[in-house]
């Protein structure tokens, strides 16, 4: 039969990006199992709710040590989705949990919540008013993380939606904290409109979504090259879309052209259709959640936009941004082109040129910079 220490030994990070320094299970996935299996063990069939399991140890790791079955899980990046059905599949544990949407389908009846804590405030107070709001009133959350990574701002966000919020003692590095008592908020803090006076847009923003609403300076810095895009281009696509603001910039630039802004993040999908629609251009950007434009054609789109993240995780690691040039390659039509906006000390030009085709630098300041590369 197999054990947790067998399942874990097997786990893998893909689609995700894997390497050497990245790992599929951590100890503070490890420590929230432990912390929680009293619990996971007397949790009726159909009451125990995942969130954010990296790549599926939480998920599989309840139903490998504590027989649970009907696990709801949430995962806002679909390479955490696809990795844990991947290793759910290797282990013939398929049966045991169903995806579910952050809301009711997720936390109704729930009487125990394991969590690995995310990095963002935003994210973490969505999540826990969340819980507080559908789940059972005798819920336990076991949210945990590593030490680095674990504020005194997440006691504080978890102590406004439940009664009783302690931490336990840290092992490896790592540290759960566990809150009871819901305290369901009078209205949702998500999702947040904000007015951008810079840029006249209105941008709408879920805990998740990275910068919230507020406008990254990377992309304020791509931004001024937009006029420069080919003023002839059909499609385009906003690649790592977020919260959709490149996007909506160039479907107002240009009226003719039909934008995907696509993202592999639940929130910021949801976040870019909600900001293209409070700037009345959601009849052309659609969004799409993909891993990294996998389900589009090879050469079906004029343009890309990108402003990719240098980071995997917690880890900084070049690995997601190499992965979208790459696609950004297969995606583009013969003549494209691609706008990338990146940190100058990533180098990223030769690696462009490489996977996408001649690439000039356009614009250049201590911090950014811009790059076109035509396929």
């Amino acid at each position: 039969m197999l054990d947790r220490d067998s399942l874990f030994a097997h786990l893998r990070r893909r689609p995700d990006v894997e390497a050497p320094n990245l790992v599929a299970v951590d100890a503070a996935d490890r420590l929230i199992l432990d912390e929680a299996a009293t619990a996971l063990a007397d949790a009726p069939t159909g009451t125990v709710a995942v969130i954010g399991d990296h790549y599926g140890a939480l998920t599989l790791g309840a139903a490998v040590t504590h027989g649970a079955t009907g696990i709801r899980v949430y995962q806002d990046p679909l390479t955490g989705e696809l990795a844990l059905a991947r290793n759910a599949e290797a282990a013939g544990l398929t049966s045991c949990y169903r995806q579910c949407t952050l809301g009711q389908d997720l936390l109704a009846g729930a009487k125990v919540v394991v969590l690995q804590l995310p990095r963002s405030l935003s994210e973490l107070t969505e999540i826990a008013e969340a819980i507080a709001r559908y789940a059972d009133r005798g819920v336990v959350v076991y949210a945990g993380g590593r030490n680095k990574h674990i504020s005194t701002g997440m006691n504080d966000v978890l102590r406004r939606s439940f009664g009783s919020v302690r931490a336990t003692l840290g092992r490896q590095k790592s540290r759960v904290l566990i809150a009871s008592g819901p305290v369901a908020a009078a209205q949702p803090s998500f999702p947040v409109t904000e007015h951008i006076d810079d840029i006249g847009l209105d941008v709408v923003s879920y805990g998740a979504a990275f910068a919230g609403s507020a406008l990254d300076i990377g992309t304020r810095c791509l931004l001024d090259f937009l006029p420069r895009v080919n003023p002839t281009a059909n499609t385009a696509v906003d690649l790592g879309c977020g919260t959709g603001i490149l996007a909506v910039s160039l479907a107002r630039l240009l009226p003719d052209i039909s934008v995907i802004a696509t993202d592999q993040s639940a929130a910021a999908v949801a976040s870019a259709s909600a900001t293209a629609r409070a700037n009345g251009v959601a009849d052309r950007v659609s969004t799409l959640r993909d891993d990294v434009m996998s389900t589009l054609a090879t050469d079906s789109c004029d343009v890309i936009l990108c402003n990719p993240p240098f980071h995997v995780g917690a880890a900084v690691h070049t690995g997601i941004a190499l992965k979208m040039f790459a696609e950004a390659g297969r995606v583009l039509r013969s003549g494209g082109e691609m706008w990338t906006v990146y940190n100058s000390h990533l180098g990223y030009r030769g690696r462009l040129q490489r996977l996408v085709g001649r690439t000039d630098v356009v614009g250049r300041n201590p911090k950014f910079t811009v790059t076109r590369s035509i396929a």
